[in-house]
């Protein structure tokens, strides 16, 4: 446990040279969806709270995007009413299932999510991974609409650190959700390319809007849709990022997985 701080440390200090003296003006990078450059790239609450980031992205319509998800096995969350929410409540305290349940609203550009999709773990909706969208561009590079998306994992319900109020709490590898979501579209066959816009940018002790910490290198996965749902039987194509970028990336891959280590 000491050697793993020890070495985060000193990670961390070569890290901090590198990324706040060397480096900044390169992470900004926009080469394969422009029109993103300038966007926010983190949510918020209807308070105005900084909440969960940026780290995902769809690239087609939104028949593309619905069908692309329910191929991937991820379900529309139900829209939050008076009967989700009793329904929800007693998933949680009686372990029932419900692979739809709602979840909280979050607000990108002023706007509410336009689509939220989760997959279960477990029997409850105690614990879900999920993903709110939003469509930013109608028209985007490959003149397809684009979607900015925050993916996470609900660990358990509990008392926000913040408001106080009954919520879930989301865990602190926001990266790997984006990963499972990549990771079950491309085994459906629904991604035809993969490439990357800087987001957040690094962030190592994030809050979001309840007050949970987060971790992430920071990136927006872009996944481009196959168009109607058409089944594609190769790997999708990945575009390349700048190489500084990419050195950013492997330094920061090894920070992380200091981190995790150090919180065992």
């Amino acid at each position: 446990m000491r050697r793993a701080l020890v070495a985060l440390v000193s990670v961390l200090a070569v890290y901090g040279v590198i990324a706040y003296l060397l480096l900044p003006s390169f992470w900004r990078h926009y080469e394969h969806q422009k029109k993103l450059d300038g966007l926010p790239m983190v949510t918020v609450t209807a308070q105005g709270i900084p909440a969960d980031p940026i780290n995902v992205g769809l690239v087609g319509s939104s028949g593309d995007v619905l069908c692309a998800m329910r191929e991937a096995g991820w379900t529309p969350a139900d829209p939050i009413t008076l009967r989700s929410s009793l329904e929800i409540s007693g998933s949680v305290l009686l372990d029932r299932p419900y692979p739809s349940a709602p979840v909280s609203p979050l607000y990108y550009d002023g706007r509410r999510e336009e689509f939220a999709f989760e997959k279960p773990v477990g029997k409850s909706a105690d614990q879900r991974h999920h993903v709110r969208l939003w469509m930013v561009l109608k028209d985007g590079e490959e003149k397809r609409p684009v979607w900015l998306g925050a993916a996470t994992f609900d660990r358990g319900v509990g008392f926000s650190h913040y408001t106080g109020a009954v919520t879930h709490h989301i865990g602190p590898d926001v990266d790997a959700d984006r990963q499972l979501i990549e990771t079950d579209l491309q085994a459906a066959g629904m991604i035809e390319a993969r490439y990357t816009v800087a987001g957040v940018g690094p962030t190592l002790r994030g809050r979001n809007g309840e007050g949970d910490l987060y971790y992430t290198d920071g990136e927006v996965w872009m996944l481009r849709l196959v168009e109607g749902c058409a089944r594609r039987h190769s790997p999708p194509v990945i575009l390349s990022g700048p190489a500084a970028n990419e050195l950013k990336d492997a330094i920061w891959k090894n920070i992380a997985d200091l981190y995790r280590r150090s919180q065992q």
